[in-house]
């Protein structure tokens, strides 16, 4: 208070411009005076809470807390701590600078596990007691957020309780650079107490205009015999601030600005006290001057100088600073330009566009308290902890996977040895009690167990808890310590080689449609070429013969007649490439018959279940109901809930027109244990989901991290396979029913296309074929027409003549003609002239 009541009575004077003050409390009081007089305050206070919304004339000349302490959650982040200790000055600048961590905190999912604030005028006993209950917490990482003084004796004192050894992270805000910067000398006691100690500092350029500042305070300092007092980062925006005034003030006169000020009647002293607030004059120009400071642009000691539009300083940047040895160590910086940690300077980041992809994070190492370079890991269970409760399904089904023994009243089997063999890696004693869920008579919904967890009335989850992304939204799980997915369980028969096995290749279907389609090509050659073929001519019992041996001889490429028209050869060669590719899909077909052992069933995937209307069974207590229902819109009316292996195989055996299940859909473990000891039910398809199990914990658990890592180091050594082998090696059948071999039939649908070329191709022939026949038979038709004698029955029965036309020989092509006196003779002899064959008896 007193230091307030000098800054009030300095007020009494006609006052400008205020530079200062750092401390936050006395800037909050200096700010309502400034804001009434109309005098633009440029101050040092960090404090979040100061702002120009509040207090137009405020101009902050240094870094403010929400960037400092976004530098320091980068760092908590950047080491993957989650949760930290939060030791603070209670007050303004203690409290509120806690504040601003917690937001940035929460910002990266990290959060304060518990701080402590303490007085400052505390006595060494309850700092003491402080330190004691902060090391019985779970965090290992302390964030100090205090002055100097206290702050020095707190690390003394943590020292002395062995709490800067292995283990321990202590982050020290900007007050530990400070006070490092501005002592030439610091004993050594002091120094070797805070080994490995992280702290962080408002970063300033390196520049000549620096090193002459830093050179003049050195002699000036000599010359009044101060020379162990040094500039520290504040030192130098305090240089600039005043740098700032002067050159707003030049540009202020500069722009016709005057000084006057004028008396307010509101400020007076109600009491009678010494303050004289009627002797304040308002600042008539203020806010032009304050325009003026806002507009300020130059490169200064600290850097570019240049205020927003909130009035605080552009590109804010800070050292990441280790304390080791005698001295400190720079491992990287933070800048607000890219919000992330970096070993680049933030000047050289300045001169290109800002990067923020995580990948380029990147610290230098670090020597941790208890002179490690091992990371540590930032928590430990604490002594005193509370026993952890954790919950365990009470499974009716499937025990081998976790159950309660009523025998002796503990939980047992394959997931409840894989947590306590991980439990066993870690470095620290867990206390912990199984706390079983359900009633043992039917599997429990596991929905409502990790729900459980959510609402903290279990401290964990542990057992076949399958990991799903609604799961995930609330909780978080371990390291999948088994492979899962869903997978379709349908009944199968399995196919005997016999003495007929070489029909198996194609369905009845199949082979009724390659006949017909063998015998249609044969007639249809046969009309294309019986007109100018002698090889397809002759009696109708020979042509018959001869169109049959024809059509099948061509499944071998053996036929021996030769194709003499052009719409014949056409037709054939199409044909023979679709015999090709049946011939080819026959053979492969039997070779995997005859060498492979076939399991069929009449589901082929999850399209076959969704195109049906038979009931689909599912586990009870699963998350396939809502999976099925949600994903796949899938009516509840068609999801059967099973409980047990045995309803399994009976609603299979069934089937849905009996009052069973078309198919059974189930996690891959599951079915795996359930198949090796039923044999004549198989996975139909594959797996549609690709998920695993994992551990249940609350959310940012340090706890879930190391199970991880010690299931992790469970399957590299094998314990986890010896595990599995234990509990759940399955039978000797399991080997063959294991995956669903689909059946190697082939149908029709697999060559419809071929057989439409070929179809389509025939027809096309047939067409032309008839359209060509047609013509000629007319121009047939009006030559006889010409030379028929009068009253002639020629006209009659054309139908039948038409046929007869079809049925005869295509004379072969008439050769070039004599022509002699105006007639044309043939060449050939007259005996070789075909004679005109008499009419066909109606």
């Amino acid at each position: 208070m007193m230091v307030s009541s000098e800054w009030l009575k300095f007020m009494e004077t006609d006052a400008i411009a205020i530079i200062g003050p750092q401390c936050s409390t006395l800037a909050h009081i200096i700010s309502y005076v400034a804001n009434e007089l109309q005098v633009p305050l440029m101050s040092l206070a960090s404090d979040a809470t100061l702002s120009s919304i509040q207090f137009p004339f405020f101009v902050r000349t240094a870094p403010s807390d929400l960037y400092e302490m976004a530098a320091v959650a980068a760092v908590v982040d950047y080491y993957q701590w989650k949760m930290v200790t939060a030791i603070y000055i209670d007050d303004d600048y203690g409290r509120n600078g806690i504040a601003a961590l917690d937001d940035a905190l929460t910002a990266r999912r990290c959060k304060i596990s518990y701080k402590v604030g303490f007085p400052s005028n505390a006595k060494r006993s309850e700092l003491l007691n402080l330190l004691v209950t902060v090391s019985n917490m779970e965090s290992r990482v302390i964030i100090l957020r205090t002055g100097a003084e206290p702050g020095l004796k707190l690390l003394s004192l943590a020292n002395g309780l062995n709490m800067m050894g292995n283990g321990y992270v202590w982050i020290a805000t900007d007050w530990l650079s400070a006070y490092l910067d501005a002592n030439s000398s610091v004993p050594a006691e002091t120094i070797n107490g805070m080994q490995g100690v992280l702290t962080v500092s408002p970063h300033i350029p390196k520049s000549k205009m620096k090193s002459n500042l830093m050179s003049k305070w050195s002699s000036l300092s000599k010359k009044y015999n101060h020379s162990d007092l040094r500039l520290s980062a504040y030192g130098f925006y305090v240089y600039d601030s005043v740098w700032a005034v002067a050159r707003a003030l030049d540009a202020f006169f500069d722009d016709g600005g005057r000084i006057s000020f004028k008396n307010d009647s509101r400020l007076r002293d109600e009491t009678g006290g010494s303050l004289h607030l009627e002797a304040m004059s308002v600042f008539d120009m203020g806010k032009k001057l304050l325009d003026k400071i806002r507009q300020v642009n130059f490169t200064g000691v600290s850097g570019q100088v240049q205020f927003n539009a909130l009035g605080e300083l552009i590109h804010p940047a800070y050292d990441i600073i280790s304390i080791i040895g005698n001295g400190v160590r720079t491992i990287g910086f933070w800048s607000n330009y890219t919000r992330l940690l970096s070993t680049v300077l933030p000047e050289d980041l300045y001169l290109k566009p800002p990067n923020t992809s995580l990948a380029n994070q990147h610290l230098y190492d670090v020597i941790w308290p208890g002179e490690t370079a091992q990371k540590p890991r930032g928590w430990v269970f604490p002594s005193n902890a509370k026993e952890l409760i954790i919950g365990v399904p009470n499974r009716f089904s499937f025990k081998e996977f976790v159950t309660l023994d009523n025998a002796t009243g503990k939980m047992m089997g394959y997931c409840i040895d894989v947590f306590t063999q991980a439990l066993f890696l870690l470095p620290y004693p867990v206390t912990y009690r199984f706390e079983a869920f359900g009633s043992g008579t039917e599997n429990p919904n596991y929905d409502q167990l990790v729900q459980k967890v959510v609402d903290n009335e279990f401290d964990a989850a542990i057992g076949d808890i399958v990991i799903t992304m609604n799961r995930t939204q609330t909780l978080d799980f371990t390291q999948p310590f088994i492979e899962s997915g869903l997978v379709i369980l349908a009944p199968v028969k399995k196919h005997i080689t016999n003495s007929w096995a070489f029909l198996q290749p194609f369905t009845l279907r199949m082979w009724c449609v390659t006949g017909l389609f063998f015998l249609v090509v044969g007639v249809v050659i046969w009309v294309l070429e019986h007109r100018i073929n002698d090889d397809f001519r002759g009696s109708p019992r020979q042509q018959l013969i001869t169109t049959v041996w024809f059509s099948f001889s061509t499944l071998f490429f053996a036929h021996r007649e030769n194709t003499m028209s052009t719409l014949g050869r056409g037709v054939l060669i199409i044909w023979l490439f679709v015999v090709l590719i049946i011939q080819s899909s026959y053979t492969a077909s039997l070779t995997s018959i005859l060498t492979v052992q076939q399991l069929d069933t009449s589901i082929r995937g999850l399209d076959d279940l969704q195109n049906s209307n038979y009931p689909i069974g599912f586990q009870v207590g699963s998350f396939v109901e809502e999976y099925m229902v949600k994903e796949f819109n899938m009516p509840r009316s068609r999801l059967k809930a099973l409980g047990s292996p045995e309803e399994y195989a009976e609603n299979l055996k069934l089937g849905p027109k009996k009052g069973g299940v078309m198919a059974i859909v189930d996690e891959r473990p599951y079915v795996e244990l359930f198949l090796s000891t039923n044999c004549k039910i198989a996975v139909a398809g594959s797996d549609f989901t690709s998920t695993g199990w994992g551990f249940a914990f609350p959310r940012d658990s340090p706890l879930q991290v190391d199970l991880s890592t010690a299931i992790l180091a469970l399957s590299e050594n094998g314990e986890l396979q010896r595990i599995h082998d234990k509990w759940l090696k399955t039978g000797a059948c399991s080997a063959d029913n294991t995956e669903f071999v689909d059946s190697n039939q082939l149908r029709p649908e697999s060559f419809m296309g071929l057989f439409l070329i070929c179809g389509a191709a025939c027809v096309l022939a047939l067409l032309i074929y008839f359209g060509i026949v047609l013509r000629q038979y007319l121009r047939h038709e009006q030559a006889e027409s010409v030379s028929a004698e009068p009253g002639s029955s020629k006209s009659k029965c054309s139908l039948k003549r038409f046929f007869s036309f079809v049925d005869d020989r295509e004379p072969p092509k008439q050769k070039r003609a004599l022509r002699i006196s105006g007639s044309s003779m043939p060449t050939t002899p007259t005996s070789n002239v075909d004679i005109e064959r008499p009419e066909a008896e109606c």
